[in-house]
């Protein structure tokens, strides 16, 4: 390829970057536009704080058992 093709070539790249990221900001721009106040949290997952709960019970009474014998209470 000869040096005008070649320039023509590398222009039409840039032209196109340079058009997508314009329209990447602009996307930004509208979407920071429509965002609402403070997100609502998600649900509690009541099956996982559960088994977190019970995992810790029991952790407790493992430990109280263990010493029940040092008279640490």
């Amino acid at each position: 390829m000869d040096s005008k093709k070649m320039a023509a070539v590398g222009a039409a790249v840039f032209e196109y970057i340079r058009g997508e990221e314009e329209a990447f900001c602009a996307s930004l721009a509208g979407a920071q536009a429509t965002v609402p106040g403070p997100a609502v949290p998600p649900p509690a997952k009541l099956w996982g704080l559960n088994g977190r709960q019970q995992q810790m019970e029991l952790r407790n009474l493992m430990q109280w058992r263990a010493f029940a014998g040092a008279r640490l209470r």
